[in-house]
């Protein structure tokens, strides 16, 4: 049941992870055309501008789950890569318990009154000529917090498994 859940988290993130990635090369693909625009033709484009802005933020808050799912978060790893497995599978689970679930739900929390008042107006960009989906930027926030916690679940149960295989392989000796 356990492999279920680890294999139906790690295969949203990692599906959204990847349609995300090509955000990146329509970002810059986007910016390439705002420069030669604005300073080869004088032409600019709010929306354009922020259409850049809101890929930026998307490939950053909808892929980290994915980046955390292949380990290549942050990490202070002054200690951590001399450990072994089992050691390297309790840090990740107590990180996961301690740190991880609880902000990334408080996080969720605290932001769902400030999303939910960007949608009940429709919130639009301040500037003229923006998008006016910034209800939608916002909504990101409790997305990537929901990501996280899903794939935070799914990266302790993983863990457990390594810590009770090491378990009953002594248990075998």
């Amino acid at each position: 049941m356990f492999n279920k859940i680890i294999c139906g988290a790690e295969s949203i993130s990692t599906v959204v992870g990847k349609c995300v990635a090509w955000f990146t090369l329509l970002m810059m693909l986007l910016t390439c055309y705002i420069v030669v625009a604005r300073y080869g033709f004088g032409v600019g484009s709010i929306a354009l501008q922020e259409s850049v802005l809101y890929l930026h933020a998307m490939v950053f808050m909808l892929g980290a789950a994915y980046t955390f799912k292949d380990d290549e978060h942050v990490r202070v790893d002054v200690f951590y890569r001399e450990f072994s497995a089992r050691k390297k599978a309790w840090v990740n689970i107590v990180g996961g318990l301690i740190f991880l679930l609880p902000f990334s739900g408080y996080t969720a929390y605290m932001s769902y009154d400030y999303v939910a008042a960007s949608w009940r107006v429709m919130e639009t960009s301040q500037e003229p000529g923006g998008l006016p989906f910034i209800y939608l930027l916002k909504t990101l926030i409790p997305l990537m917090m929901a990501m996280l916690i899903i794939q935070g679940i799914a990266d302790i149960l993983k863990n457990l498994g390594v810590v009770l295989q090491t378990n009953t392989s002594k248990e075998a000796l």
